[in-house]
């Protein structure tokens, strides 16, 4: 992707993606931001959640309209160019309704396991990324094992049975849903032991303790997925708790469950917990791995918030950010009554769909912040609501906020000179230095 530098793009609630500037240089000025070019986490990309209510609200489209949001979100040049991906192992929240991929009551043996139903909905949403992108890296995660595994038997509540027989299944149901996957040609990169463990939902889910998913992980699943030569990595998450010593520390402390864990996955409250993972554990990944999700009206007001998330992940330590809902009809509303927001919603009943605010935030990061750029250090007045790159083809991205009412002048030092912009009222920025 060419970038020129000077480019500056800027999005308002009125105007969003308009080509901004110029950018100039000057002499004069107080500096309120300051490139000191200190590197640190390196960047593994941008990305979005497949989940079985975004592929209906999609199919309602015209395939035209389905291909140009399909190519804002995957294509590698132009719009997100999303890299990384989430699937759910079983019904998410966003699933047209519960299923696992084995609910045969005692079958410790997987005898009966299939991944049939995710060919209805899941594969031809990932089919479509995947064509546009065939070195999307994909991580999965359950929102909760089978029934017959739980105390109690139930999709919406309670954990995962201690018995050795079903924790040993259960690691056997993760690597069936591995090596199923690879049959029909595609990479599960990562699995991600639980979504939100601290979460007691009414929609699908299962909490854990940190010494549950430590145990789980050093005793079953890690000795699984090296007997079965699975080169599918482990991850501590998806977490939603800023307990880090309950979770994080009490897992990757531990030296038998060290060894398998090859990163740490937050969301929601987890964010609390990113600086001290970051700081603990400086060479380990962090990915933040649902973006939170609002509440189904799209405001401009959430996607300041959103814009404050992905600042508060990227400058704490985290090497990627990934989105919920990429698409969902009107109203965002989930099969179990939660209405949530997504970057792309669709009208069924005119076959029509528009980019939501949510989007262009996306964008103005992912558009120009590449896969293995290193992140740099800001000081001053506007570091807060900023984030800078150092890109693999030397270019330098700063992606801005300016909250205020009013423009604003922003005067940018990077050691070799001082550049100016007049950032536009309420807007966020993408600049190339």
């Amino acid at each position: 992707m060419e970038r020129k530098s000077g480019l500056w793009i800027a999005s308002t609630e009125k105007t969003p993606w308009q080509v901004g500037g110029p950018v100039g240089s000057t002499r004069r000025g107080e500096v309120n931001l300051t490139l000191d070019r200190r590197r640190d986490q390196v960047w593994d990309g941008f990305g979005g959640c497949f989940n079985e209510l975004g592929w209906i609200a999609l199919t309602a489209l015209r395939g035209a309209d389905r291909n140009r949001i399909l190519d804002a979100l995957f294509d590698p040049e132009d719009g997100c160019r999303f890299n990384i991906a989430r699937l759910p192992i079983g019904a998410s929240d966003y699933a047209a309704e519960w299923y696992s991929h084995n609910e045969v009551d005692g079958d410790l043996a997987m005898k009966h396991f299939s991944i049939a139903r995710d060919r209805q909905y899941l594969f031809p949403y990932l089919r479509e990324a995947l064509q546009r992108r065939p070195k999307l890296k994909l991580f999965a995660s359950p929102w909760s094992p089978p029934t017959w595994m739980k105390e109690p038997r139930v999709y919406n509540y309670g954990t995962l049975s201690g018995k050795p027989e079903i924790l040993e299944a259960y690691a056997l149901y993760l690597a069936r849903f591995v090596k199923a996957y690879q049959r029909e040609g595609v990479t599960i990169h990562q699995v991600h032991v639980q979504n939100e463990p601290v979460a007691d939902q009414k929609f699908p889910s299962c909490v854990w303790t940190g010494a549950q998913l430590r145990d789980f992980i050093r005793g079953h699943l890690g000795p699984r997925f090296r007997r079965e030569r699975l080169s599918t990595e482990i991850w501590l998450g998806t977490l939603n708790t800023d307990d880090y010593n309950g979770y994080t520390l009490t897992c990757l402390s531990d030296p038998k469950a060290r060894p398998f864990i090859a990163g740490v996955g937050y969301q929601w409250a987890g964010k609390g917990a990113v600086q001290r993972t970051h700081a603990s554990w400086p060479d380990l990944r962090i990915w933040q791995t649902e973006n939170e999700c609002g509440d189904g009206r799209n405001t401009w007001e959430y996607a300041r918030y959103v814009f404050g998330l992905l600042q508060h992940y990227i400058s704490n330590g985290a090497n990627a950010y990934v989105y919920w809902n990429m698409v969902l009809q009107e109203g965002g509303r989930s099969t179990w009554g939660w209405k949530q927001n997504s970057m792309v919603t669709v009208d069924p009943a005119t076959r029509t769909w528009r980019f939501t605010p949510e989007y262009y935030v996306m964008r103005h990061f992912a558009q120009f912040i590449d896969k293995d750029a290193y992140r740099l250090n800001l000081t001053g007045a506007w570091a807060g609501n900023a984030v800078a790159f150092l890109n693999p083809d030397d270019s330098r991205v700063l992606v801005v906020q300016n909250p205020h009412a009013e423009v604003r002048r922003m005067v940018l030092s990077d050691g070799d000179r001082m550049v100016t912009a007049m950032l536009p009222p309420d807007s966020f920025n993408s600049i190339v230095l």
